[in-house]
């Protein structure tokens, strides 16, 4: 699969680099100095906290 870099925009293959989809060790640590300084972020929750609560299956009836 051949990509660019999403920090160098350098082309890469995932066949080609151990790194992919980055192009170097250098530019995967930099992506994750982003994350872990919180200049990256996930906007949107990727779940419904209402979800994760248990909620009886139609099934079982409460006594």
């Amino acid at each position: 699969m051949k990509h660019q870099c999403p920090i160098c925009k350098k082309p890469t293959d995932s066949d080609k680099d151990a790194d992919f989809p980055f192009c170097s060790e250098r530019c995967r640590e930099i992506d994750l100095g982003h994350w872990a300084t919180e200049k990256y972020v996930v906007s949107e929750p990727v779940f419904d906290e209402e979800d994760l609560e248990e909620k009886p299956k139609p099934n079982e009836t409460e006594h």
